[in-house]
């Protein structure tokens, strides 16, 4: 069972069997857009000589790029954010399997592409938040957020949001697909305003009243608990959480991750920096630098992420869950969800 918990004790740094000095360079096509993911790449070439050259871009953009390169393409790695966004990838044709022990021991399994094509690297759980001042009974489950004594409630992004595209693949491979479009018309009806902005906008529409319940990933709350979030922060006392599930499944998580690109001319060093993606230094780099959960269980948590407290994640296979996306995505466009 996968249980986030608060670490007080940090554990040694775990070095992946990197040479010393390697030479080089690896290509790294990327969709993660935090200015903290700067230490990753200094770090690594420090500890093995590989020069990193960067492309940053938004997902499908890096991806139409990859496949209009084809063969001559230079990208090594592909970087993104999202189940969603991996499995298109690898059906684009993309990715190459990666022979790597190191990735195969420390990723738990349900984060890895069955066919190995990529690897989950850090993890947000997608989880339910409320106003502490007008919500005496907070939904437990996700099912319960389709309960109608929630209706005008409910805040939460759009239907061609990755997140909420892999929340509700994993509802259908749970639960099936009339179990998951009752939810997402329930969804629909209880909602407080049509879908708009971000995951923090979510979280400012409790502040600002416009809603009583919303969905968010944890690493936008946890970020406005380390800094100062304009709509969030200075209200935040506010705002409850519920990590759903606790007695079923466990709360869902979205991943991060990475894959070896299929053309990729550095491909030794596209799987040295998957492995140290995976070290316990840069573990604790995605949850220090960006407030995530690592992808590896016993790295020390921030302080900001102990803070959300204790709780039990949902260990479906992701693989499983990415070939519901497209059943997901029909249950949206037939419920009306915007």
């Amino acid at each position: 069972m996968a249980l986030f918990k608060t670490t007080t004790t940090a554990i040694a740094l775990m070095t992946v069997a990197l040479p010393a000095f390697a030479e080089g360079e690896v290509n790294l096509y990327s969709s993660r857009h935090y200015d903290t993911d700067e230490r990753l790449y200094s770090d690594f070439t420090e500890q093995t000589g590989i020069t990193i050259n960067r492309i940053e871009g938004k997902a499908d953009e890096l991806a139409a790029r990859m496949q209009a390169e084809g063969a001559n393409s230079p990208a090594d790695v592909l970087i993104t954010v999202d189940t969603s966004r991996l499995k298109r990838a690898k059906d684009m044709g993309l990715l190459q399997p990666i022979d790597s022990e190191t990735l195969e021991a420390r990723i738990p399994a349900n984060l890895q592409d069955v066919d190995n094509m990529w690897f989950g690297f850090s993890q947000r759980a997608r989880i339910i938040f409320y106003n502490l001042e007008t919500v005496g009974n907070p939904p437990k489950t996700y099912l319960e957020l389709a309960d109608p004594s929630y209706k005008n409630q409910v805040c939460i992004r759009s239907s061609t949001n990755t997140y909420n595209q892999t929340l509700l693949a994993a509802i259908v491979t749970h639960e099936g697909e009339e179990v998951a479009t009752k939810w997402a018309q329930g969804v629909v009806d209880n909602m407080a305003r049509a879908p708009q902005g971000g995951d923090t906008d979510q979280l400012r529409g409790i502040v600002s009243g416009e809603c009583d319940i919303a969905v968010s990933n944890t690493y936008y709350f946890a970020r406005a608990i380390r800094t100062d979030v304009d709509g969030v922060s200075a209200s935040i006392g506010k705002i409850g959480h519920v990590f759903p599930d606790q007695d079923g499944n466990g709360a869902h998580m979205n991943l991060s991750g990475a894959g070896v690109a299929a053309h990729a001319p550095n491909k030794d060093n596209a799987v040295k920096f998957l492995e140290y993606l995976a070290s316990d230094q840069a573990q604790q780099y995605f949850s220090a630098g960006n407030d995530e959960y690592p992808a590896v269980q016993g790295v020390t948590l921030a302080a900001s992420v102990e803070q959300l407290g204790t709780f039990k994640a949902d260990e479906v296979n992701l693989s499983e869950v990415a070939e519901n996306l497209p059943k997901a995505q029909k249950i949206f466009d037939a419920v009306g969800w915007e």
